[in-house]
């Protein structure tokens, strides 16, 4: 049996690797840190640590329980922290990021729905760029991010979809196909793209969704592409929401008629995996929503 202090102090050392400051960090002596470890070595039956004079470092056995008891461990001291901070009335806030005018205002009504359901908690919104999105998440500045898909990492959950939405090609009004009525995928293969700044923080998998090519100018924002696309830079593909929210003179939105929808979904962390944001999900995926605008309908519910 491996007690608390067994895992923090593996985890801990593990991080630090000197049994000096590991003792300090759990205030102990390091006479108590030494047998502990050892005490869980012999549990396990193998060495988690090489240790010599002058250094100690993890074994390849070291590194892979590291990596799944780390999260394991911070899951657990979340669930308790919220418990306790539920036992106690005390208030909390949970920040849910969005990248999108549509997940905006989707995250804004769940709030309401969420707040009746856990009084005391409040809800933050806060819009993210695209480009830097699941950095924002895994620097831990908001708690939650709704997201378009597809979304696969392998240190996060992604929830239900939450609402689908069919795609447009963004052109300039002075771009050749601005007087079409709409245009299909094999389209796209004639004409410049925009591409999103390839910092390695959005998913995956939005490029290629995109139809996006290693050429085209880059953007880091709704903004930018908006007035490269305006300036007729290049076009580039979206979810139908910006017909309703970003009406532009110098933009026209042609439908894409054999185009997969757009599905947006929540995802976090997994290691805070916990009820409170499970709970904003449901309210999420409950609170009626489709867009006021003109262009409404265009938001479909999954």
């Amino acid at each position: 049996m491996v007690d608390r202090l067994g895992i923090e102090a593996f985890l801990v050392l593990a991080e630090e690797l000197h049994f000096g400051r590991t003792a300090e960090r759990l205030h102990v002596t390091t006479g108590r840190i030494s047998q502990t470890i050892q005490k869980l070595e012999r549990n396990i039956g193998a060495p988690l640590f090489e240790r010599t004079s002058r250094k100690v470092q993890l074994t390849p056995l070291g590194t892979r329980l590291y990596g799944r008891l780390r999260p394991a461990y911070d899951g657990i001291v979340a669930g308790l922290a919220e418990a306790r901070a539920f036992a106690r009335g005390a208030c909390g806030a949970l920040r849910v990021g969005f990248v999108s005018s549509a997940t905006g205002q989707l995250a804004i009504r769940a709030a309401v729905l969420f707040e009746e359901r856990y009084p005391g908690w409040e809800v933050e919104p806060k819009e993210v760029t695209p480009t830097d999105c699941l950095k924002v998440l895994r620097d831990r500045d908001i708690d939650i991010l709704l997201v378009s898909l597809p979304h696969e990492e392998p240190d996060m959950v992604t929830g239900p979809v939450l609402f689908a939405e069919s795609r447009v090609l963004a052109v300039a009004a002075a771009h050749p196909y601005a007087g079409r009525a709409s245009v299909t995928m094999d389209d796209l293969a004639g004409i410049d793209l925009l591409r999103m700044t390839p910092t390695g923080n959005f998913p995956n998998g939005w490029r290629a969704d995109r139809g996006e090519r290693d050429t085209g100018a880059q953007f880091d924002t709704l903004a930018e592409a908006l007035g490269l696309i305006g300036a007729n830079r290049g076009a580039y593909v979206f979810g139908q929401q910006v017909v309703c929210f970003h009406s532009r003179p110098d933009v026209r939105y042609l439908p894409i008629l054999d185009a997969p929808p757009v599905e947006w979904a929540p995802t976090w962390l997994t290691e805070r995996d916990t009820d409170v944001i499970r709970g904003f999900v449901d309210a999420a995926r409950e609170v009626p929503f489709r867009d006021t605008a003109q262009c409404q309908p265009i938001l479909e519910p999954s």
